[in-house]
């Protein structure tokens, strides 16, 4: 989580979250071809909730449109793929007297992108962090970072969300006695046939490994239950290759990515490489973040809060190996997340602690990024998603 996470009780976990509402936009957003954009905000820093943004797909211009919903420290979300519900992980540490976060429903008005509030629900476990919405919207996934947890909520037909239908406690510790004290679940993540889940668990140094089923939203483990990184590198985000062959880990302690070999039958990861993300005479303090590939496949991004940069890398398509091209400045402090849109044009990073949005061009050739300029001040931006909007 956050590096202040020692000297803070909730750690500071916002999203930033790019959404298409297929067949639902106003027509001159569809035209202009134009997406909406919300982005969460950590609510004790002066803003109200979740915030609506529309991005120009030519130029990468950011325009305000107002607050989409009031709500506390929404600080992940994600929506289902027919963009008709956004389910956030408000990340507090009481939920109607219990030591638990919040799981929020809202449905999303066609014509506007405001959010109308459907229900909320227990986390089942203090300060949730991430939130992952299967493939059919049958179920969305839950980690919960102080709580040391992980959960599956039922998601009905009308996008409500049921009491929670799995939870599993996690405990252990390792290496790093400030962060990884005990266990800290940090993000919930499904293969692309959507079989297989996984958790990333910062404060154990594991990664979860589940078989899940949607229909029934469960998760059991797989066999093994887990693999192991080296002790603390800290696990924070994994994200899988779209040909199901290779996933990458980010490490939030230990600033590197870790390569593993996904099998997809077994619904099990093998490492073959670790890389750094930051420079070799790099001394000061970092703790890595975001991670995201390219719409092509073909390049590798890891966000480090401190040295305060996106580190590039290109993929190997045979072997899924990385090689590092370049760390481009995000222009501000403490880049928690980034995210590329899906034509691939731009990548807009986040930066905490600067409160601002910054817009870079992506090289189609190279992956390389090239400031845009487009600069936007929001209080604590953190995590970001794009979806695409089809023009007419």
């Amino acid at each position: 989580m956050s590096q202040f996470k020692i000297l803070t009780v909730v750690p500071a976990v916002l999203c930033f979250a790019f959404i298409l509402a297929l067949g639902g936009l106003l027509p001159e957003t569809r035209a202009a071809g134009q997406c909406l954009v919300y982005v969460g905000t950590y609510t004790d820093k002066g803003s109200k909730g979740i915030y609506l943004y529309r991005m120009d797909l030519n130029s990468g211009a950011l325009t305000p449109a107002g607050l989409a919903a009031e709500t506390p420290n929404p600080t992940f979300f994600d929506l289902d793929p027919q963009g008709r519900f956004l389910f956030a992980a408000n990340e507090i540490n009481n939920y109607q007297g219990q030591a638990a976060g919040e799981i929020s429903s809202f449905a999303i008005a066609p014509g506007t992108g405001k959010l109308t509030p459907i229900n909320q629900r227990s986390s089942e476990g203090a300060g949730p962090c991430h939130i992952l919405v299967d493939h059919d919207c049958k179920a969305a996934l839950v980690a919960n970072y102080t709580g040391g947890s992980a959960a599956v909520l039922p998601i009905n037909a009308d996008g409500s969300l049921s009491a929670a239908s799995t939870f599993i406690q996690y405990t252990g510790s390792s290496v790093n006695t400030n962060r990884q004290e005990a266990p800290h679940a940090h993000c919930v993540a499904l293969d692309p046939a959507g079989r297989c889940a996984f958790v990333c668990d910062l404060g154990t140094d594991k990664v979860m490994q589940y078989l899940f089923d949607a229909d029934r939203g469960k998760i059991v483990p797989n066999d093994p239950p887990f693999v192991s990184v080296k002790p603390g590198l800290g696990p924070r985000h994994i994200t899988f290759a779209a040909n199901g062959k290779f996933a990458y880990l980010i490490n939030e302690l230990g600033g590197s990515i870790i390569v593993f070999a996904y099998d997809s039958t077994r619904g099990l990861l093998s490492e073959i490489q670790t890389i750094s993300t930051l420079p070799a005479d790099f001394t000061g303090f970092n703790t890595c973040a975001e991670i995201a590939l390219h719409p092509s496949g073909k390049f590798l991004y890891g966000s480090n809060r401190g040295h305060n940069s996106v580190a590039l890398f290109t993929i190997d398509p045979a072997s899924g190996k990385l090689t590092f091209v370049e760390r481009t400045s995000t222009e501000g402090k403490i880049p928690r997340s980034f995210a590329i849109d899906p034509t691939g044009k731009f990548l807009v990073a986040a930066n905490q602690d600067s409160n601002n949005l910054v817009v870079f061009n992506i090289d189609p050739e190279t992956g390389r990024l090239k400031l845009n300029s487009q600069v936007t001040d929001i209080a604590s931006p953190v995590c970001v998603k794009f979806l695409m909007v089809p023009g007419k």
